[in-house]
């Protein structure tokens, strides 16, 4: 299998039909070895029931029905663990994304990219509530990952399955993809794309999920940065907050043995009488020594993951075996 599409969708019935009947005409002209993966994120509106319907049409079809709505992470990783082409593209059900972009999205990926992302540079929707939010996330995100996309938000892209085979998603972390394909070695590039105004029904994932959003940028950029060293972060907010503790308890004693040597009341005199001072000194401490060992358990459980899922803490792009040589006749 060359090329496989996965594409979430929930209640996106009216949508199906004309989806399907794009795609072929995109894809028929490639004459590539094709599949497309429809995952059903629990919808209630017949979707589950049309897409059974164009199974008899278009047999490329590969259908997955989920119990209950889970999400569009949920059903994009389920699209991207049973895909079994060498690219993965995905994209909406919705018909904003435009199928006739998939050629040009495979025509740049060349050997040294991994992932094209899409750039909806003329996005059809609203800008109060749909554009601007998009903008600062993207902003935000391309600072924090160090991945400078313009829309991380855009469904279509375009993976190696080498590349994104081993990521697990969670949450709202599909949208992070080019992100973490980057963190392990992965070349990521941007191409704009066509977007078109939604003709059925409304938004399904609306900025509602914009603090899981956040919470989950703040996981990736802990994964990239410390998922195989923990202490390195834990350990040096210990140590910040052990020092600060130290010094203030530091400053409390030297202050009271030189009143208690000289009898005399000075400036900063008020530190030695008021107790709050030296309890802060205590819990800067306190907490110093937390983080450590919050370090050192974060540690032992990086180390458990990996080990026990026979996890690598590196990528290999390409290996290539050494020849065995023959023995010289004599």
């Amino acid at each position: 299998m060359q090329l496989s599409v996965v594409i979430p969708v929930y209640n996106e019935v009216e949508s199906l039909t004309p989806l399907c009947e794009q795609l072929e005409q995109a894809l028929a002209p490639l004459n590539l070895s094709h599949e497309i993966l429809l995952v059903d994120d629990g919808s209630q509106d017949g979707s589950w029931e049309k897409m059974q319907e164009l199974k008899e049409e278009y047999p490329v079809l590969h259908l997955i029905r989920f119990r209950r709505n889970f999400g569009q992470t949920a059903a994009m990783a389920a699209g991207i663990e049973h895909a079994r082409g060498d690219v993965i593209v995905t994209m909406d059900a919705d018909l904003q994304n435009d199928p006739t972009d998939i050629p040009r999205l495979l025509e740049a990926m060349t050997d040294e990219v991994d992932v094209v992302s899409g750039w909806r540079r003329d996005r059809q929707d609203r800008y109060l509530d749909r554009k601007l939010p998009s903008m600062m996330a993207n902003g935000l995100i391309s600072k924090i990952t160090g991945v400078h996309l313009h829309d991380y938000g855009c469904t279509l892209k375009a993976y190696r399955h080498d590349v994104i085979k081993d990521v697990r998603l969670y949450g709202e972390m599909h949208r992070f993809i080019p992100a973490l394909a980057f963190w392990v070695g992965g070349k990521v590039i941007e191409l704009p794309v066509n977007h078109h105004a939604r003709k059925f029904g409304e938004s399904k994932y609306g900025i509602n999920r914009t603090t899981r959003v956040v919470l989950d940028l703040i996981t990736v950029s802990f994964l990239m940065r410390y998922s195989t060293g923990p202490m390195q972060i834990l350990g040096k907010i210990g140590a910040i907050l052990g020092f600060w503790g130290l010094v203030l308890l530091g400053m409390i004693a030297g202050l009271n043995l030189v009143s208690n040597l000289t009898g005399a009341e000075f400036w900063g005199y008020d530190l030695v009488k008021r107790p709050v001072w030296p309890i802060m000194g205590f819990m800067l401490l306190g907490f110093g020594i937390q983080f450590v060992g919050l370090g050192l358990l974060a540690e032992i459980l990086i180390r458990t993951y990996h080990e026990s899922q026979d996890k690598r803490t590196y990528a290999i792009r390409e290996e290539r075996e050494a020849e065995l040589g023959t023995p010289q006749e004599g």
